[in-house]
């Protein structure tokens, strides 16, 4: 999260905010529009609507009140828009949703689902704190908390032009990480630190008290250091280009290394389609990403992103997370493209930015989280656990949002509207919770897809066999049915575990039912359990992970270490489209060449071991490959006819001329 403007957000005073009187201080938030406005004239070649980066930077007031006033104006705006049917009757009766549990995605990290903890926060450390953040699975805590991460000095546990609470400090957080059995994501102070600074606190977290802090980022936004125009992120060197930033990064690395060469260091980057993407600052020869990329690239141990995508209400919010996955991929094409593909990404910062605490963001939540893991992100951190009242406006559902972007309630105030309790779960909270329910570290994620757009779908092969389904009902007014259709698994028949969570509601429901046929409640999640048949999952393991090995127009060839538990009557390379897969091709060996591809084309390929009994293993990680262009052409341009035709062509123009 970017800058200073939201160190304001705290709990400043210690005092509880009671309804009948607010006593917290909340510094003035800067102006949205300022903001906007200096980006704008510092680079005039970048486009005018950066409203939503705007809103990202400071989460201002102006954020929330674009949010819509009331749930019946919501309703119609999204008749009018065709994305939900205008009345219930329309509402189809079913909804298709496919689920091949034969088409890996990738396996649950134990840093999938992260939470952003801030030394403003008074509350971050308490122990009711530490019992929801376990309860709701967190396996990643990102400290000190956004912007200040360039302003922290953590051996004197000072944040100069911020506020530090009482209890925040280094070794009460890493309390609390190891209460809730996660891992921390560490933000070393390029803003206003040195790279000894950094290696300083590395030795002192694995050295002097062995924490195994093992992933450090340098710096937080960097890209708001004033380069572009927008200036929220602190950045004390004489140059704040990313170049600058760039080669800074190889020497925090350095530096933190010769301490620890065991941890793991990662570099700032910007998400692609997001500001400042694309934008050349003042004596650039390419934008952040293009600059910054190639010099880290293959030294840098993981890169970093953040995502506010925002929204002008909450059906154009709920309609992002499908555009995650195709940035995603940018961004790994841009990573290839200077040769580190496997670079592992993670996202460290998102929250929807409109209608931060209701229902609305707590959809919101569970889609982005795993098309975000499904895409290969190693963990994604919600901004944040708590972080203060803010402007109050309507969800369509009739709750009212208080601005804040936390998943437990801070207890403030604006004006006569006033939090619930201090530590009261917001709905995010609990979409975090069932995301924990739906699948844990371990277990793999595979495809699945929806044939309603009001409907995202995620699935997930649990290590104890058992066939996990998340589904996602935007629709705040109609019910839908969810018809499940699997393939690579069969089930048991006997009846799903069911977890729900609707609207308006302040826990999650579990029953059993029918897991062929799932009712959806409006502006619900829902995760459906499903159990496998005996004697039909394969006791050999997944192959390993495949490698490509060499790529042309029509092939790719491919590699990758044999299964275990028992041996394989074969291997079997297969295509994913989507929630189905094709089978290419099948050998004996652990490489195979798979042929016929088109060129220029992007694939998504995994690899089965088959038994002698006929039954497939889990399918392997997926594997990324794009065919080169075409070896040979049978499109052919006549040069001497171009030339003829650019004669005729010039001979009409000198006609034109003179008539």
């Amino acid at each position: 999260m970017g800058a200073l403007p939201h160190l304001g957000r705290p709990l400043a005073s210690p005092r509880p905010c009671t309804r009948s009187a607010c006593t917290h201080h909340i510094p003035p938030r800067p102006s949205v529009t300022k903001v906007r406005t200096a980006v704008h004239a510092a680079v005039p070649h970048a486009p005018r609507p950066l409203d939503r980066r705007a809103r990202r930077l400071r989460r201002g007031p102006a954020l929330a009140r674009r949010a819509v006033a009331a749930g019946a104006v919501t309703a119609a705006l999204l008749a009018s828009t065709g994305l939900v049917p205008a009345t219930a009757a329309d509402t189809p009766s079913g909804v298709d949703v496919t689920v091949d549990a034969g088409a890996g995605l990738g396996t649950v990290p134990d840093t999938a689902y992260g939470l952003n903890s801030a030394i403003w926060d008074a509350h971050m450390n308490t122990a009711d704190t530490q019992d929801l953040v376990k309860a709701a699975g967190i396996g990643m805590l990102r400290y000190p908390g956004g912007s200040y991460g360039d302003i922290y000095h953590w051996q004197t546990h000072t944040a100069p032009g911020g506020y530090v609470a009482p209890g925040t400090d280094f070794d009460s957080f890493m309390a609390t990480v190891r209460k809730v059995g996660a891992q921390p994501m560490l933000i070393a102070n390029y803003g206003s630190g040195t790279p000894e600074e950094a290696a300083g606190w590395v030795r002192y977290a694995n050295v002097t008290k062995d924490y195994g802090a093992k992933y450090w980022e340098v710096g937080n936004e960097l890209y708001g250091n004033g380069h572009y125009g927008a200036d929220w992120e602190t950045d004390e060197h004489a140059d704040s280009s990313p170049a600058a930033y760039a080669h800074g990064v190889l020497d925090y690395i350095s530096a933190m290394k010769a301490v620890d060469p065991t941890i793991k260091v990662g570099a700032v980057l910007t998400t692609p389609g997001n500001w400042p993407d694309g934008v050349l600052g003042s004596g650039d020869s390419a934008d952040w990403n293009h600059t910054v990329i190639p010099i880290v690239a293959g030294k840098a141990d993981f890169v970093i992103v953040h995502w506010y995508p925002g929204g002008s209400d909450a059906a154009g919010m709920l309609t992002t997370p499908s555009q995650l996955a195709g940035e995603l991929r940018q961004l790994r094409a841009e990573l290839a493209a200077a040769g580190a593909p496997d670079t592992p990404i993670a996202l460290t910062e998102t929250n929807s930015n409109v209608l931060m605490d209701t229902q609305p963001t707590a959809l919101f939540a569970a889609d982005t989280y795993f098309t975000a893991l499904e895409s290969g992100v190693f963990t994604v951190d919600w901004w944040n656990t708590h972080n203060g009242v803010g402007a109050i406006s309507t969800a369509p559902d009739g709750a009212t949002d208080y601005g804040d972007m936390g998943l437990l309630s801070s207890g403030g105030c604006t004006g006569s509207v006033c939090e619930p309790p201090v530590n009261t779960p917001f709905p995010p909270y609990y979409a975090l919770q069932m995301l924990s329910r739906t699948g844990r570290p371990g277990d793999q994620l595979v495809a699945a897809q929806s044939a309603d757009a009001l409907v995202s779908a995620h699935a997930v092969l649990r290590a104890d066999g058992d066939l996990s389904v998340l589904l996602v009902n935007k629709d705040p007014s109609a019910s839908r049915t969810a018809n499940l259709h699997l393939s690579g698994y069969t089930t048991d028949g006997s009846p799903a575990d069911l977890a729900v969570f609707r609207d308006r509601s302040s826990s999650i429901d579990t029953t059993t039912g029918d897991g062929r046929s799932v009712t959806l409640p409006p502006y619900s999640i829902t995760t459906v359990t499903l159990h496998p048949k005996g004697g039909t999952a394969s006791a050999l393991t997944a192959p390993g992970s495949p490698k490509v090995t060499s790529v042309t127009d029509t092939t790719a060839t491919l590699t990758w270490s044999a299964s275990t538990g028992g041996s394989p009557a074969r291997y079997e390379v297969y295509r994913q489209f989507g929630a189905t897969s094709e089978l290419l091709t099948g050998t004996t060996a652990t490489t195979a060449t798979v042929r016929n591809l088109t060129p220029g084309t992007t694939y998504t390929l995994n690899v089965l071991a088959r038994d002698a009994d006929g039954r497939l293993s889990r399918a392997s990680a997926p594997v990324t490959v794009r065919t080169t262009s075409p070896a040979s052409s049978t499109c052919q341009v006549s040069l001497p006819a171009h030339r003829r035709l650019g004669q005729r062509l010039q001979r009409a123009g000198h006609r034109h001329q003179h008539r």
